[in-house]
């Protein structure tokens, strides 16, 4: 028989007992696993919004909506970038995608909102985009670019207009030189550099006086944008009319600068004195242009011997009242 089932059984007190060392070292484990859960719940939120948060294309419709539909949708979308559904979003632009899943900072759309690509955008701005909104679309390209609920960013009936005795800002006319405008003078555009230098992808751009001053502060005659809308200089723009902007567009514009061609915020521009002007149109009696009252004098150089009825190109400055000093006066 086995000897093993024979022998008497241990008493209780002879079983072998853990050391102080070992039962240091199972307490030590415990405690450890429990701060680890601890953290890990605790930093459980923070890496979900890290890794992407739950950020869907449908979640950004919103944002999409209210700042960015008015001019990227349709077919005048600029530079054909649409954001007014999901998969017109993924395609981007005339010169490719403006999103890259997983890398926000190669998303073309990430850095214009943030303005690290310039212009930034939305046009409209400032104010542009809030840093919470930012990282929303931040954390839906880290993400993965999900689409989420079937959805689309609908485009506004029409621009905003002014409300009764509201004055006319930059946030008014912006959508017109976004889709209409824009598209050629802007860098990289469908002429490629933008025509003359002449920008009119943000309000400092469309007010800048570095070649020489388009928009006039209070004189809408005496502003080459204007002018060259209402077809009074040649050629008329947009380039790719007609058709061309209607005569309530038109008349957005004018009233924009005769009221001080204002910022978003409502704020007045200056007249920059002493800023070069090129006017084209068309000569009429006492020293006029379609209208607009020059400042002709003996300096006033004259070629070609211009006549009333004569297509012109004044050259001049701005006095500090915003009227034309020509400089030159020439017939075309």
């Amino acid at each position: 028989m086995n000897s093993a089932i024979n022998a008497p059984a241990r008493p209780l007190e002879d079983a072998p007992r853990a050391s102080t060392s070992d039962l240091a070292r199972a307490t030590w484990r415990r405690w450890l696993a429990a701060v680890l859960t601890l953290l890990l719940v605790a930093l459980a939120p923070q890496a979900r919004a890290q890794a992407g948060g739950s950020e869907t294309y449908a979640d950004l419709v919103p944002i999409l909506a209210q700042h960015c539909i008015v001019c990227h949708s349709g077919d005048a979308a600029p530079r054909g970038l649409r954001l007014d559904s999901f998969e017109s979003m993924l395609k981007g632009s005339t010169t490719g995608p403006v999103l890259k899943a997983g890398d926000p900072s190669a998303s073309e759309l990430i850095r214009r909102i943030k303005g690290i690509s310039l212009p930034r955008m939305p046009m409209t701005g400032p104010p542009f985009l809030p840093d919470s909104q930012i990282a929303m679309f931040e954390r839906w390209v880290v993400a993965g670019l999900r689409k989420g609920d079937p959805v689309r960013a609908e485009a506004p009936a029409v621009a905003p207009r002014p409300a009764p005795g509201e004055s006319v800002t930059y946030r008014h006319v912006a959508p017109i030189l976004a889709t209409r405008c824009a598209k050629c003078h802007t860098d990289k555009g469908l002429m490629g550099a933008a025509p003359e230098g002449f920008r009119l992808t943000s309000y400092e751009a469309t007010l800048s006086t570095a070649d020489r001053v388009r928009v006039v502060p209070g004189n809408p005659d005496a502003s080459e944008l204007v002018r060259r809308i209402r077809g009074q200089a040649r050629p008329r723009m947009p380039f790719d009319g007609p058709p061309y902007l209607t005569s309530d567009e038109i008349r957005l514009i004018e009233d924009w600068i005769a009221q001080g061609a204002r910022d978003t915020a409502g704020r007045v521009a200056a007249v920059p004195a002493g800023a070069s002007v090129r006017l084209h149109g068309t000569l009429g009696q006492g020293s006029q242009l379609d209208g607009l009252d020059l400042a002709i004098g003996r300096r006033t150089r004259v070629d070609k011997a211009p006549a009333p009825g004569d297509y012109v190109e004044v050259r001049g400055r701005l006095d500090e009242a915003g009227k034309v000093e020509v400089e030159r006066l020439r017939r075309r």
